[in-house]
């Protein structure tokens, strides 16, 4: 039965290039190379990211007075888009009816 089935088979069964059985790829010298190109890539990074530009000694506490300078920057930007100050006697004003207009 699968001999009768294999032999009489015309094709892949459903999508060709998804699933357990489908055709595989042929592989071309762009993808040969792309790949060889996307290995250098990485073995030059690691070579970069194995070698630090500063010490543990340099780099602790480098960038304290920058940050405390940023966020003194965004703290006043948020406290200057904060409201001023209202006191009561301005939301209450209006109820002061009995002052006269001499006093």
């Amino acid at each position: 039965m699968f001999l009768t089935l294999t032999l009489l088979r015309k094709g892949i069964p459903g999508k060709q290039w998804i699933g357990k059985y489908r055709r595989p790829r042929p592989i071309t010298w762009q993808m040969t190379r792309n790949t060889l190109k996307h290995l250098e890539r990485e073995a030059e990074n690691e070579y970069w990211i194995s070698r630090p530009y500063m010490t543990p000694e340099q780099e602790y506490c480098h960038a304290a007075e920058r940050r405390a300078q940023n966020w003194l920057k965004i703290k006043e930007a948020k406290f200057a888009k904060f409201p001023e100050h209202k006191h009561i006697s301005d939301h209450l004003s209006h109820l002061n009816i009995t002052k006269t207009w001499s006093s």
